[in-house]
């Protein structure tokens, strides 16, 4: 069962919450800026967020019905609906930019959703996934919205992405700071040292996907790819087995895992 609205509005309201906030912000803020010129969907909880995309054409909130819906600034051709996360109300390929956050934990399908969230997306746009890390304090602690439902581990939301048909790109994590009030004040050196020395304590993944490439009729109707523009999300590899690693690896990572 998910997350009433009041319990989230709620958490966000709070010390915890504001961090988790401006903590995630600065990871989305790294990955798409203010999304100028694009067509934004939040799906779950992403308001406090979607202020953000200042430059968007239209920013459109899908709150699940399991979850309640609340105002939201109509600003232009700026909505909040509840919605079916088993059938979103959208034409295919409505949307440039598609996120996730508290969506996926608590879905009954999460495959079915993630589903619903790709076929909504354009064919050159990005998708952002966030969920509770499976080996974060966050996940353990039921004050939090990410202490309910199902966390992932990276490889799974990889899975996930895949199965949908999209290609992971970029991940990063944050929350490094346990979620106890007096430790709060640090999260910004937990930030710093966690990911050197605990990167397996990040509380929330971030993972961005694509579409690798689509096609593009040229006159005479030869068809040529259009690579889709490489992501921002701190990117660092998404994890692949030997079997599934492409050809080349996201250049200049440094990493490989």
């Amino acid at each position: 069962m998910r997350r009433s609205i009041e319990e989230l509005r709620t958490f966000y309201g709070e010390p915890a919450g504001a961090l988790a906030r401006r903590l995630l912000a600065r990871r989305l803020e790294d990955a798409w800026g203010e999304a100028t010129n694009s067509d934004v969907l939040g799906i779950g909880y992403a308001t406090p967020w979607l202020d953000a995309f200042a430059g968007a054409r239209r920013v459109v909130a899908a709150m699940p019905g399991g979850q309640g819906v609340e105002p939201w600034p109509s600003v232009g051709k700026n909505r909040s609906l509840l919605v079916d996360d088993r059938r979103l109300p959208f034409a295919a390929g409505s949307f440039d930019r598609v996120l996730l956050i508290h969506a996926l934990e608590e879905a009954e399908d999460a495959q079915g959703l993630m589903n619903e969230a790709v076929r909504a997306l354009s064919p050159a746009g990005r998708i952002i996934l966030v969920a509770a890390a499976r080996g974060g304090m966050w996940a353990r602690a039921e004050t939090t919205p990410f202490g309910h439902g199902r966390p992932f581990t990276r490889r799974q939301l990889e899975r996930l992405v895949r199965a949908a048909g999209l290609e992971p790109t970029a991940w990063s994590q944050t929350l490094y700071v346990p979620p106890w009030g007096p430790l709060l004040p640090l999260a910004d050196g937990f930030e710093q040292v966690g990911k050197r020395i605990m990167p397996g304590g990040a509380g929330v993944i971030l993972l961005e996907a694509t579409r690798q490439a689509y096609a593009r009729i040229r006159p005479g109707g030869a068809v040529a790819t259009v690579p889709v523009m490489p992501p921002a999300l701190q990117p660092q590899p998404a994890s692949r087995s030997s079997r599934d690693r492409p050809v080349h690896d996201l250049a200049g990572s440094g990493e490989r895992p």
